[in-house]
């Protein structure tokens, strides 16, 4: 006879034990979930009636999302703006501004990496785009390699953060409990402190490094510079005024309530179209563009589902077998409060992203995560919500949310497996050393987990902007049971407050 207690760290450990058979992870996470259902059947922790869950969860929290359509939408989006030009265009505008200066090139890198990450929301695109372009104009300046690789890599990992992100739109969908959730408009105005902090920092590291080490960040060459004046800025405008409307089309119809993110991504990506329609002189086969980002948005699309009904069926039975409650009691009782809490989870993540993608680790730790930290955090925000105990629960979750976004940037930036350094490293040119890109992505890192460091120390970098609702003050009764004498319902030690309204409640017997 096994003790139920032992089932949930034996579900962690057989999921683990699958994956490092080779099996995928959507699969992985069906196999070890109805393999311990079997299990749990058999010592009679439930019954087998209770998997009908699983088929209703997958048709109706899966299938029915209609949140989880905006992933088509801005991955399509992404797809054609990846190809459109614009990314060309504006890395090479912003290195005529700004090539005068040490670092020029790291500023202008870092700079469209932020804008492209507001309206494509996808790390291959940036990255593969940016180094493509900037990679062997930084080796024509002598830039040190190090720095060239890892602030191209770093730069294609901020979309992550950057609303429309589409990490923001799982999270918003995956931290959902009984006292409060996480909406996707509240996702992407938390996300926004924290996105311009981390590209300040970026760009901080830039200036002390062209300031003692000036070798490894030239400046351009005058005969690189071939625009001035007028013409400059306006080749400039010429990329940022597309990227404005677009960014608009996204974000500026969500925040200003025209639009649901499912209904702002279908804009994203009929802009997206509209602007390679109006580049189509620039773009060799706009048709066969086309046709490729509807492959790339089917094959991403369908990866993401097949995670989440491989996810549903391993945390129905996971909750089935008291995981909730397990996971619960463990996180809850840790040293140090809200904390150490804290501190344990975001280790937990880091070293998490050594071998998983964000969608898994969104999928699989996020929703067992999310109501220990609504029953932590939320008193830390009590005062700051103005006492709404709804509201503080709706902000601890973006708050966890978006410090987990923060930190899962890092996924893509881990030596030896981190993507985006796979994706740098196979169109970076073969001078280029595999050993500068790991090691230049190391002080990267560090600045991401400085970023996580600031965004748990200081909360209200994201709650600022969220709604504060006004505390719904109880009203007083008062009873008229007579023309003699009035008496308050509540008792005498009460504190009365004058101006709260006042109900009237008349005795009918005294008539």
């Amino acid at each position: 006879m096994i003790p139920v207690e032992w089932m949930p760290p034996l579900m962690f450990g057989g999921l683990i034990l699958f994956m490092l058979i080779g099996f995928p992870v959507a699969f992985s996470l069906m196999g070890a979930g109805l393999f311990f259902s079997g299990i749990a059947i058999s010592q009679g922790f439930f019954d087998a009636v209770f998997l009908q869950a699983i088929p209703q969860r997958i048709f109706g929290s899966v299938l029915a999302n209609d949140l989880l359509l905006a992933i088509p939408f801005f991955t399509f989006m992404g797809a054609i703006l990846e190809r459109c030009g614009l990314a060309e265009e504006m890395l090479d505008s912003m290195g005529q501004l700004f090539g005068r200066i040490r670092g020029g090139l790291g500023y202008s890198v870092i700079i469209v990496g932020f804008v492209l990450g507001a309206i494509t929301g996808t790390v291959a695109a940036q990255v593969i785009a940016m180094a493509m372009i900037s990679l062997p104009v930084m080796m024509r300046y002598g830039y040190n390699m190090r720095y060239a690789t890892g602030v191209l890599a770093a730069s294609g990992t901020i979309t992550q953060l950057v609303p429309p992100s589409l990490v923001l739109i799982v999270l918003a969908d995956q931290l959902k409990t009984q006292n409060g959730s996480a909406d996707v408009g509240s996702m992407y105005l938390g996300a926004w402190g924290p996105s311009l902090l981390q590209i300040g920092l970026f760009a901080l590291y830039t200036f002390f490094l062209s300031r003692f080490r000036p070798d490894y960040l030239p400046p351009a060459p005058e005969n690189e510079l071939t625009l001035k004046g007028w013409a400059l800025w306006k080749k400039c405008l010429m990329g940022i005024i597309p990227s404005a409307v677009l960014i608009f089309l996204v974000l500026g119809t969500i925040m200003t309530g025209i639009a649901t993110p499912t209904e702002s991504g279908a804009m994203g990506a009929m802009g997206a179209l509209a602007l390679a329609w109006l580049r189509r002189a620039s773009i060799p086969n706009l048709r066969g563009l086309i046709q490729q980002a509807y492959q790339n948005t089917m094959r991403i699309t369908a990866m993401v589902v097949f995670i989440l009904i491989g996810s549903t069926c391993f945390s129905v039975v996971f909750q089935g077998v008291d995981g909730g409650q397990w996971v619960e009691t463990l996180f809850s009782h840790l040293p140090g409060g809200w904390i150490g809490f804290l501190i344990v989870v975001n280790l937990f993540v880091f070293f998490l992203a050594f071998f998983l993608d964000f969608f898994e680790i969104a999928f699989i730790v996020v929703p067992m995560l999310a109501p220990v930290a609504v029953k932590l955090l939320s008193p830390v925000l009590l005062d700051s919500m103005n006492g709404n105990p709804q509201a503080a629960a709706s902000a601890a979750l973006v708050w966890f949310g978006v410090m987990l976004c923060v930190n899962m940037q890092t996924s893509f930036m881990h030596p030896p497996f981190g993507f985006a350094l796979f994706y740098l490293r196979g169109v970076a040119p073969k001078e280029v050393k595999s050993s500068d890109i790991y090691w230049g992505a190391l002080p990267w890192v560090g600045l991401q987990l400085i970023m996580v460091v600031v965004v748990m120390a200081f909360p209200a970098l994201v709650t600022t902007l969220l709604d504060k609702p006004a505390v719904v003050v109880q009203s007083q009764e008062f009873n008229f049971t007579g023309v003699e004498e009035i008496k308050p319902a509540t008792s005498s030690n009460k504190i009365v407050d004058e101006d709260a309204p006042v109900v009237f409640q008349l005795d009918k017997q005294s008539r």
